[in-house]
């Protein structure tokens, strides 16, 4: 009779699936970009004291960034304009990115913004 009814099986093979799925998600789904389609590299550390973002947004200076704080969510937002670099014709091949991002992160606790500092740092040998 078994053989007319393979699928008395599935009930036990949903349920794994099911487990293995839970135990996947289980914990902080990491952040995605919030706007645009670019997503800049950031480093979240955290000391007794203290909890460090820094983040990579090459070609960007201080004044067009945006970096607001509310609650447990820091947001950082630019927009990284297309330069007129002297081209006297269409590219062949374009591969920097341009347009508007947001990247926002998670902290653990609700964040004193009194107590928050942000600093700018340009890298050894940018042009920028």
């Amino acid at each position: 009779m078994r053989a007319l009814t393979p699928w008395t099986g599935l009930s036990t093979l949903k349920k794994e699936m099911d487990r293995l799925f839970h135990g996947f998600w289980e914990g902080d789904v990491p952040h995605l970009p919030s706007m645009g389609d670019r997503a800049h590299a950031m480093d979240v550390s955290e000391t007794k004291d203290a909890v460090m973002v820094r983040a990579e947004v090459p070609g960007m200076e201080p004044k067009e960034l945006q970096l607001s704080l509310q609650d447990q969510l820091l947001t950082l937002k630019g927009e990284k304009n297309q330069a007129k670099e002297g081209w006297t014709s269409t590219p062949c091949r374009a591969e920097r990115s341009y347009g508007a991002f947001g990247r926002t992160v998670q902290f653990p606790a609700t964040v004193d913004g009194s107590q928050v500092t942000a600093t700018f740092k340009k890298r050894a040998g940018s042009s920028r």
